[in-house]
Order: C-alpha cells, then sequence, then structure tokens
C-alpha cells in the first residue's frame, strides 16, 4: 500500500474515532436553552416573597391560600394544574409539563405550610418578606417556600422555552409536612393519589450548601434520613401522703428507667451514605477532626472516635447510630401527693435498617423493672424505607451542577437526623434527593429552618434557582 493511500486509510480512521466519540460525549453535553438569570431575578424574588406574605401557619394550615396564587401563577402560564383535598383549606396542587415518555417523570416537592411564629421575637414582619442587609426575611423564607419559588420557576423557564422534554415534570405543592396529624399532606397523595406524583425521581428540602469565607465549601444532599419512632414509659405503683415514703413510687421507679434508657449504649455503625459522608469530610475538615473522621470508617468505629463526636459534635453524633431522647415528663397533681402514675415520653430516631420491635424489646430488657412498662406510640408513623442511590442519574447531576456553580466545593452524601416527607416516596419505589440554598452555619444555626427568626441570603435565593433548573435540565431535557 503506497504512503498515500495509506495516510487516506488513518484519515477515514480518525474521522470515525472522533465521530464515534462525537455520538458518545453528544448526549452528557446536551443542554437546555440558556438562561439569563440576572433578568430572572425579580420574578424570582417576586414569587418567593408573595409566597412568605400567604400566612401559612400549621395549625392551621390554610394552605390553599398558597394553592390559589399557585394556581393563578399556572393557569397564565398555560400550565394545566389538579388540587387534591383531605381538606378544603388544606389542599395539595398538581402541576405537570408532559414530555415525550421516553423516561419516568421526574417530581418536584415543596410543602406550603410553615411553623407558627412568636411574634415579639421578629425584629420584622414575619410575614412582611421584608429584605433587608442582603436577606430575605420571613417565616418559610427557607422552610419551605424557597424550595417552591424554584422548583415554580423551573416550571415556568421550561414551558416558556418549550424545552422539548424526555420526561415529564410534576410539581407538587404539598400540605401538612409540618404537623399533619390528619394525614392532609403526602400521606393523603401517597395513599390515594400516587398515579398523580409517581416519578422515578424527586427533589425536595433535606439538603444545603454551607458557605465559608464567602465562597460554597460544601453541599449536602440528603439521600436517607433516619426513622422517627416514639414510646412511652409508664411506671406504677400505690398513691399517697407525701409524708409517707413508699418503695413503690413511680417517681422513682420512672427516674431510674429514664436513666437507664437515655444511657442505653445503642450499636453505632455506618451506612452507605454515612460512610461516603465522613470519607468525603474528612478530606476537607481541619486536621485534628479529619483524624477523628477517619477513624470512624473501619470495619468497626473506633470507640475513641465515637466519644469525640459525642462530645464536640452531637448531630454528626446523632448520624453514627439510633438516637434515644427523653424529652416529655408527666406526673403528680400536688407536692404533698405520691402520685399513683408517671410517665415519660422518649423520641427515638432509628437508623434506616434498625430493627425497631427488637430495639424496644432489648431496651425494656435493659430496663429490668416490673414496674415500669414500655408503650410504643404508634400514630402518624413514617414508613421505614431504604435509602436513594449515589449511583443514579440525578445523584450524578447533582454532582456535576454542583462543581460547575461551586468549583472547589466537596458533595456530601448526607442522611438527615430528621424527617421529611421523602420517606413515603422513598417506600414507593422513587429515588428522592433532598437539596437546598446556600448558607453560612451561623445563620443556618440562627436563622434557619424553626429558628426564632427565619432568613435567607438573597443571592442564595438566585443561586439555589438557577443549581434547581440545571439539574432538572441535565436529566429531563430531551437529547
Amino acid at each position: 500500500m503506497g504512503v498515500g493511500m495509506m495516510k487516506s486509510h488513518l484519515l477515514i480512521r480518525v474521522v470515525r474515532v472522533a465521530a464515534i466519540l462525537v455520538c458518545a460525549i453528544t448526549p452528557a453535553l446536551a443542554q437546555a436553552p440558556k438562561v439569563d438569570w440576572a433578568k430572572q431575578r425579580p420574578e424570582i424574588l417576586r414569587h418567593h416573597r408573595a409566597l412568605i406574605q400567604i400566612d401559612s401557619s400549621s395549625p392551621p394550615g390554610n394552605e390553599t391560600k398558597v394553592d390559589d396564587y399557585l394556581k393563578q401563577v399556572f393557569d397564565s402560564a398555560g400550565i394545566p394544574v389538579k388540587l387534591f383535598a383531605l381538606q378544603p383549606a388544606r389542599a395539595n396542587l398538581v402541576a405537570r409539563l408532559k414530555g415525550n415518555g421516553k423516561k419516568r417523570p421526574i417530581l418536584l416537592l415543596a410543602h406550603t405550610d410553615v411553623v407558627g411564629v412568636q411574634r415579639e421575637k421578629w425584629p420584622v414582619d414575619p410575614f412582611g418578606a421584608v429584605v433587608k442587609d442582603g436577606y430575605i426575611w420571613g417565616r418559610g423564607s427557607r422552610d419551605d417556600k424557597d424550595k417552591l419559588a424554584a422548583n415554580l420557576m423551573v416550571m415556568l423557564l421550561a414551558k416558556r422555552m418549550a424545552v422539548p422534554l424526555d420526561r415529564d415534570l410534576i410539581f407538587l405543592a404539598e400540605s401538612g409536612e409540618e404537623a399533619d396529624p390528619a394525614g392532609v399532606g403526602i400521606a393523603y397523595m401517597v395513599g390515594q393519589h400516587f398515579d398523580e406524583i409517581d416519578a422515578e425521581f424527586a427533589l425536595t428540602e433535606g439538603g444545603e450548601a454551607t458557605i465559608e469565607n464567602g465562597r460554597v465549601v460544601s453541599v449536602n444532599i440528603q439521600t436517607t434520613e433516619k426513622v422517627p419512632r416514639r414510646f412511652r414509659l409508664i411506671a406504677t405503683g400505690t398513691s399517697g401522703h407525701g409524708s409517707v415514703p413508699r418503695l413503690d413510687n413511680p417517681l422513682i421507679h420512672l427516674s431510674a428507667a429514664v436513666a437507664k434508657a437515655a444511657t442505653w449504649p445503642t450499636a453505632v455503625r455506618l451506612n452507605e451514605t454515612t460512610r461516603a459522608y465522613f470519607s468525603k469530610l474528612a478530606n476537607i475538615a481541619p486536621a485534628e477532626l479529619a483524624v477523628q473522621y477517619r477513624k470512624l470508617l473501619g470495619p468497626a468505629p473506633a470507640p475513641d472516635a465515637v466519644r469525640y463526636l459525642a462530645e464536640h459534635d452531637p448531630e454528626r453524633n446523632s448520624m453514627l447510630r439510633t438516637s434515644i431522647v427523653p424529652t416529655i415528663l408527666k406526673a403528680g397533681v400536688g407536692p404533698n401527693v405520691i402520685p399513683s402514675q408517671a410517665e415519660a415520653t422518649f423520641d427515638v430516631r432509628a437508623l434506616p435498617d434498625e430493627d425497631i420491635p427488637k430495639l424496644f424489646a432489648d431496651l425494656n430488657r435493659a430496663i429490668g423493672d416490673p414496674a415500669v412498662k414500655l408503650e410504643p406510640i404508634t400514630a402518624n408513623l413514617r414508613p421505614v424505607a431504604p435509602p436513594s442511590r449515589l449511583d443514579s442519574e440525578m445523584y450524578r447531576a447533582l454532582e456535576h451542577v454542583s462543581a460547575e456553580m461551586y468549583p472547589g466545593a466537596t458533595v456530601l452524601p448526607t442522611m438527615s437526623t430528621g424527617a421529611t416527607d421523602m420517606a413515603q416516596l422513598r417506600a414507593k419505589g422513587v429515588q428522592a434527593y433532598g437539596i437546598g440554598p446556600a448558607s453560612t452555619e451561623s445563620d443556618t444555626v440562627n436563622y434557619g429552618a424553626h429558628s426564632d427568626v427565619e432568613r435567607l441570603p438573597e443571592a442564595s435565593l438566585y443561586q439555589f434557582t438557577e443549581f434547581a433548573w440545571r439539574a432538572v435540565m441535565e436529566v429531563a431535557a430531551s437529547r
């Protein structure tokens, strides 16, 4: 074969290889149309403020007022909505943008109720949505009307820009997340209208990004959560006059049982999420903390590292084990009366794989007092659900968007010690992920969800909306 012929064949091979590479890479690079985010800011802020200004404190909720606002916005945009209500004042709103059906839907979930306020603790009107000092002040500004506003903008932008979708986008504004004894929210939607919200992936609250020295250093993505359970210890004895001590005084027996239960050592163990969390956290933590985190990663977590977290970092310590915490004591009718009964309520936050009946049976044996009965509280239980995967298309998209928007930040898959309504979705097979806006640790502690005063950095609202849009488009936009 001549040199010219060889060059010709080589060129053809190079072209073919390049074509193959282009075909392989193009789907990963497929994107929705570019968004001028500076131009979107006034509308993002307008919706966020309008939602905060609707007092949907739970109880009583009145979340339908929020749905009325959302319905008006969706109607104006030509996006169909449906309302589902177990109670008329506490409705749930579902909106849907249809895709081509190649892939299963994405559910964008946010709750419309907020916790109550003590107005005397607020420097501004808690429902005024005051923009001041670079913050948006108001109940619900972080929990959960920032997610509600961001999800709303994702739907509106996808509709206006006529983005071709491989997946339906489902928007759910859910009632009753903060206090739902009547089951008006996610329990109602999953139990009676799951076909309206069934999806492969869900994005909602539960995560956050952390700002240090003016830059985002970590992005927490909630992939699992502890399981809330509760029980009572009930001690009984003989009532009588306080001047006559009795060996069967229920307060004496209850006090000893509470001390045993609160200090009972539950097993320490890591799961896929917490192992990845502490492994990645060790890479960005100060040296003295990194040493402790790495000691947790062996076949069995090192006892001295476990003690260190118990003493210095209660929240991360709770990620290591099932926690058992006394929260309510009830006994007595007067200072001179020995009561016939005393009880203590405990809040249990169990690891996702905990065998709850066995846990309670073992604890009862450890207490070992026939005068004290352990009584599980079975009302309004969230289901036990497996963690969401760390290798899914959505999780990879969240990692990718985090890397692009927050260069140098570490993505931390996180197990929440609290509870969210992702539990009900995960129990139905939905891969659900918790995300959230960026804030300093001080702001999260002092002005975060359920704090006396709640506020969100205005810049973080815009960043978070872009984050949600880019993650959704990376997984849903046609390629």
